[in-house]
């Protein structure tokens, strides 16, 4: 893994200053503290900060091809390199390394931008093509390494990171509002769309093509494309294979081949285990592989109803590993801990069970290790959330034709909750922009009621201009014609996955310790096998992850396999404990509030003191703690990244002069 950034002159060939630049990957040298390197051509420079993982000796980036006209920077690994430098090989290309960069410039020459369908792992990368005068970005298929972009007049900037586009000293920090309205609606930010007026994530699956202008009157063009989407079967045509020895034989042997692919490095590999059946399976089929000396790393937070210390250890005993090594974690740690969470994702986090995987990739790189493997993806390809089972319940009163019962049923409990509502037609408007009734609707509702409880003119003016959903861009011609159940699946892969999974709860908490993350669940064969079966083998009944289960049985102890899903998280109330943390009272006093114009004073104060007398654990109660704890990392990450003065905690600097002109 690696940081990495750049510049391009899309004017000209304008030679751009070498300090930008350096401050630039300075600013990200966390993603990389092993090497440091740059490419300086004419009106473009690149960078990038190295983990060193695959070709420790001679992996240094930029890489170029044989003749050095296209040069490469690149954050992350191609899992089946080897293979595809054989092949490469074969057709006579020359290569001078052991590193997994050097595929790109060689695919590259070979294929151009269809190059990017045959990529496979996880990635962000940057290629420079002389002859062509092109600079090319591109991600992985579902969003696991960041990369963001701004156009500034005539540059464009791209950064792993929006600390290192703020360092260049060529990009104002200053707020988006629909950015923070996302966070308020899905609690990730799925992108395009960031918290930074003019910045942009490139989305997943995703290339960006920059064609500078010349001195001979060419224009340059900027132009996004798609080179895969998230697809799933037309409802009727799915996999309907009836005997589940020959599915689970087949997905067993699809997930230790991803498996094995992620434990290829030239560093030790460990594995997080919370004792939930995905890790759990992850971890067993790591140690079957690799055999038991795998270190694995677990999570003990205070609180006995959130704590799995003791499935962890169990799963350890029961696949003949070593004791997981143990992070605590508990209320104090995540009031120490906030700040430092919403300075690494550079926006701001509700589900504050990030912070203590912050602390926990600490631990793993105190333990000296670079590199872990991890179960996400489970829950989504297979629905694994409580959500979909709810909505199933409320489906079944809308069988009776031209009866919207379940509507009447979900506007009756919010009434007698005593708790806002938006108009009948808005949630009619958000089943038009995701193809039909969708699970995450309701879930997602939960923390969008918080709108209307707290949000200010501007806000509330962001709120009735834009939908959010709309903003997801679902394939709705296609989508009509799946199973609601993978609509669902579309949802929390596009959201919840690459929104905040792979981003505040994943690669930002992770390479803030220089640790890089696997996903064996997010193989590209093991979505094409989950997507494609029939939605009985992903919810039977109403036992989630059916087939992950049964596959399990195979592997794992039966209170494991059988365990329903506990979404990690840490206590909410953190912030509202007695005495009030004096940053949080900082941040919601009366001034901090008008000063950064987001939320209804009256209202924030009204409910920091009401819902302490709401049933503890409530929907209701959940509903507006959810709704505070956004509002508190809002004002905190305006306070960080916006210029302070909300409260007495340091604000983020590059600590570099800021230059006035990127050519001098």
């Amino acid at each position: 893994m690696c940081g990495i950034a750049g510049i391009v002159d899309l004017a000209g060939n304008r030679s751009i200053a070498n300090g930008i630049i350096q401050r630039m990957t300075q600013a990200i040298i966390h993603r990389g503290p092993d090497e440091e390197g740059y490419f300086q051509g004419r009106g473009v420079v690149l960078g990038s900060r190295r983990l060193s993982i695959v070709g420790l000796a001679d992996g240094q980036q930029p890489v170029a091809n044989e003749d050095r006209t296209v040069s490469v920077v690149f954050n992350g690994e191609f899992f089946d390199h080897l293979e595809k430098r054989a092949e490469l090989e074969a057709r006579g290309h020359r290569f001078v390394t052991h590193c997994d960069t050097e595929i790109i410039p060689h695919l590259w020459e070979e294929n151009q931008e269809s190059m990017f369908e045959r990529l496979r792992g996880q990635f962000a990368l940057a290629l420079w093509d002389e002859r062509r005068r092109r600079l090319v970005l591109g991600r992985d298929r579902f969003g696991i390494c960041p990369l963001y972009w701004t156009r500034q007049g005539d540059w464009l900037l791209f950064a792993s990171e929006i600390k290192a586009l703020l360092a260049s000293g060529m990009v104002p920090a200053r707020p988006d509002l629909r950015g923070i309205d996302h966070i308020f609606t899905f609690s990730a930010l799925p992108g395009p769309i960031t918290c930074f007026e003019g910045v942009q994530l490139l989305p997943a699956g995703h290339y960006l093509q920059i064609a500078p202008g010349d001195d001979r009157g060419a224009t340059c063009t900027v132009s996004q494309s798609a080179y895969w989407e998230m697809d799933f079967p037309d409802q009727g045509n799915e996999n309907r294979e009836e005997d589940a020895r020959v599915l689970v034989d087949r997905f067993e042997q699809i997930m230790l081949q991803a498996v094995e692919k992620r434990l290829r490095a030239d560093v030790p590999v460990g594995a997080y285990l919370s004792g939930g059946v995905d890790s759990s399976m992850i971890a067993a089929l790591a140690c079957h592989l690799k055999g038991p000396a795998i270190n694995t790393y677990t999570i003990r937070v205070d609180a006995p109803e959130l704590d799995e210390l003791s499935a962890a250890n169990l799963v350890a005993r029961h696949i003949g590993t070593k004791p997981p090594i143990i992070q605590e974690f508990g209320a104090d740690e995540t009031l120490s801990t906030f700040p430092k969470l919403i300075q690494v994702a550079e926006a701001p986090v509700i589900d504050t069970s990030c912070a203590a995987l912050l602390q926990l990739a600490q631990r793993v790189h105190g333990c000296g290790q670079k590199v872990v493997l991890t179960g996400e993806g489970a829950d989504e390809w297979l629905v694994g959330y409580p959500w979909y089972k709810g909505a199933k319940v409320l489906g079944f009163l809308d069988l009776l034709p031209g009866l919207p019962l379940s509507d009447y049923a979900r506007r009756t409990y919010l009434r007698l909750c005593r708790v806002p509502q938006y108009p009948r037609d808005f949630r009619r408007g958000v089943e038009d922009s995701v193809g039909g009734p969708n699970a995450w609707i309701d879930a997602y509702g939960l923390l969008g009621l918080s709108k209307l409880r707290f949000y200010a003119p501007p806000m509330r003016e962001v709120l009735e201009k834009f939908n959010p959903w709309h903003d997801l861009q679902m394939p709705l011609e296609r989508a009509k014609r799946w199973h609601p159940l993978n609509r669902g699946i579309w949802i929390a892969g596009r959201v919840t996955l690459a929104g905040h999974l792979l981003q505040a709860k994943g690669d930002r908490v992770a390479m803030n310790s220089s640790v890089e993350v696997r996903y064996p669940f997010l193989d590209e064969e093991v979505f094409d096998f989950l997507a494609g079966l029939h939605p009985r083998w992903k919810l039977r009944g109403f036992r989630d992850k059916h087939l992950l289960r049964l596959l399990a049985e195979r592997w794992l102890p039966p209170s494991v396999y059988r365990r329903r899903k506990v979404i990690f998280r840490a206590p909410l109330d953190s912030f509202h404990i007695e005495p009030e943390p004096a940053f949080v009272a900082q941040l919601l006093s009366e001034e901090s509030l008008r000063r950064t114009g987001y939320f209804d004073v009256s209202a924030v104060h009204h409910w920091r003191r009401a819902f302490r007398r709401m049933p503890v654990g409530s929907l209701p109660r959940l509903s507006v703690e959810m709704g505070l704890t956004a509002v508190v990392a809002t004002q905190l990450w305006h306070h960080l990244f916006m210029g302070g003065e909300l409260a007495e905690l340091p604000t983020w600097t590059s600590n570099m002069p800021l230059p006035i002109d990127p050519t001098s």
